[in-house]
């Protein structure tokens, strides 16, 4: 699947350019008719420590899913943020085969 990724206030590393793809790639597991994903990686400039946003569109056919999570490491972001689209694009695929 081809990720488009911005990254906001900062540069992103290549490492964790291919985290992101790799753990991108596990989620189209769990469902496969992914169009296309967006990424948005953002700094915000706060006090907190929490202050890493990730952003990721996931397209399929006739709909979209949008999941933000904000955490102290990108890494981990990335990490919950998939792990809500996996759960989301099981429900939406549980919903498409009772539709059936």
């Amino acid at each position: 699947m081809k990720v488009n990724t911005q990254s906001v206030n900062f540069n992103a590393d290549s490492k964790l350019i291919n985290f992101l793809q790799n753990r991108l790639d596990k989620v189209e597991t769990f469902y496969s008719k992914v169009i296309s994903s967006d990424v948005y990686m953002k700094v915000e400039n706060t006090s907190s420590k929490e202050n890493k946003i990730v952003e990721i569109k996931i397209t399929i056919p006739k709909d979209k899913f949008v999941v933000k999570k904000q955490c102290k490491s990108f890494e981990e972001a990335v990490d919950s943020a998939c792990s809500s689209l996996e759960r989301r694009l099981i429900k939406q695929k549980e919903k498409i085969r009772l539709q059936a």
